[in-house]
């Protein structure tokens, strides 16, 4: 998982191809580098609707998946955005959320960080005739 923070520069219209695929980019530049930088992301399928609710110059964090593929010989690697959040003065707007998809393995919280194996042990634990399962 990936994150970047940045203002909109540019959201383009949706694609559809023939197979009946949709996909739609967005650009956004971050400022946090020495130089700024423009990241183009995209968000694909019925989730292309989201990004009608954000505007060009709104600062935003995307979380992304870096996604990369070989055709004809030629690698290509996408930036999949699968959740964008507003980012205003006072923070994160509730309303503006989108996530597409989450990251397998990642279905908890950071902040309830898992007990450690001496936070679970038990002072008894360590008799020479308990069987170890």
């Amino acid at each position: 998982m990936y994150e970047a923070v940045g203002k909109i520069k540019l959201i383009n219209d949706t694609q559809t191809f023939p197979s009946g695929f949709s996909k739609r980019e967005f650009v956004i530049t971050t400022g946090h580098d020495k130089y700024p930088q423009d990241l183009k992301f995209e968000v694909v399928k019925d989730k292309c609707s989201i990004l009608d609710r954000f505007k060009p110059d709104e600062q935003v964090q995307v979380n992304f998946d870096i996604r990369g593929n070989e055709y004809n010989g030629k690698y290509y690697v996408n930036l999949s955005c699968w959740k964008i959040e507003s980012k205003g003065a006072g923070g994160s707007a509730a309303g503006d959320e989108y996530s597409q998809e989450e990251p397998s393995g990642r279905g908890f919280s950071q902040a309830a960080a898992e007990p450690s194996a001496a936070d679970l042990r038990n002072e008894n634990d360590f008799d020479d005739d308990d069987i170890p399962f």
